[in-house]
């Protein structure tokens, strides 16, 4: 991996005289992102973290999708991308990390879904797919190659995906431009609104993974689903809407799951991926269980109306 050092020079050489120390950015557990100044102006410079392209990331692809995400109004303009030592650079957002609890406020709701619908109806499209169904497969296959184990409930929760898939179809679910990876921590509240960061999971995708993946991710209730439905569709979210949301949180899950098991067989950040992983799962059994599934599929599908 290129150190700091490697980069600083390089980027310098694009933008200006290097001003100060570089800062450590706290929050990533994948890639290594310092705050720069050059020339009077504050950078993020991101170091890809070892064997990342394991986890599907695309940095070329990520670069196009934070360009698309600037021009829509939603993310931070990027700056530079150096292929050789390998970093992206890009505008600082002046700001506070966001937490789940805020997010979940209805003016934050109201302002991430507005984005959101921005970001999906974007006509140009981005360089690469992201399908939550295929990628646990691809994780699933990258842990074998590399010597580890599979985790034991991949077989279930593959079995469920199958089904899922299968429920999932209809002009809502054609692919649009996704971010993919909604986390809190991706959210900026800034003196300009809202801003979401680190598009390198950002593809082609169904809106509803991106749906789903904030839903789960910052433990919206069923109210709040109905709200973040009804705001983003300007309707009342009907019974196949919402279910269709909720089986993307699974999938979600399922997702983060299989990129924790990769992890735990390929990272040398000190985290507990192993941990990340089994809570992911269990989330998704509970999501699952008592007959939940089978209810949320009927419903997705059309076939209880």
């Amino acid at each position: 991996m290129a150190s700091l050092a490697d980069t600083l020079g390089p980027i310098s050489a694009r933008l200006g005289e290097l001003e100060g120390e570089a800062l450590p950015l706290e929050g990533g557990i994948t890639n290594r992102n310092y705050r720069v100044r050059f020339a009077g102006s504050d950078v993020v410079v991101r170091l890809p973290g070892k064997d990342t392209e394991l986890l599907e990331i695309d940095r070329a692809a990520e670069k196009a999708a934070g360009e698309l995400a600037a021009r829509a109004g939603v993310g931070p303009m990027v700056v530079a991308m150096l292929v050789d030592p390998p970093c992206l650079v890009t505008e600082f957002v002046v700001g506070e990390p966001m937490s789940a609890e805020e997010l979940r406020e209805p003016e934050a709701l109201a302002e991430v879904v507005a984005a959101l619908r921005t970001l999906h109806a974007c006509e140009e499209r981005l360089p690469v797919a992201f399908s939550g169904f295929r990628i646990v497969e691809t994780y699933a296959a990258r842990i074998a190659e590399r010597g580890g184990e599979v985790p034991s409930s991949y077989e279930w929760a593959l079995a469920a995906a199958h089904r899922i898939e299968a429920a999932l179809t209809g002009p809502e679910h054609e692919p649009v431009p996704c971010h993919n990876d909604l986390l809190a921590a991706n959210f900026i509240r800034s003196a300009k609104g809202i801003r979401i960061i680190d598009w390198e999971y950002a593809g082609m995708n169904d809106r509803y993974f991106d749906l789903g993946n904030f839903a789960v991710n910052n433990e919206l209730d069923e109210g709040q689903e109905a709200e973040l439905l009804a705001a983003y569709f300007g309707a009342a979210a009907s019974e196949q809407r919402l279910a269709s949301l909720r089986l993307m949180r699974f999938m979600s899950d399922f997702r983060e799951a299989m990129w924790g098991a990769v992890q735990s067989t390929i990272s040398e950040i000190d985290f507990d991926f192993t941990d990340y992983c089994a809570k992911h799962f269990d989330r998704m059994r509970e999501g699952a269980a008592e007959g939940r599934l089978e209810r949320l599929l009927e419903e997705a599908s059309g076939a209880s109306s």
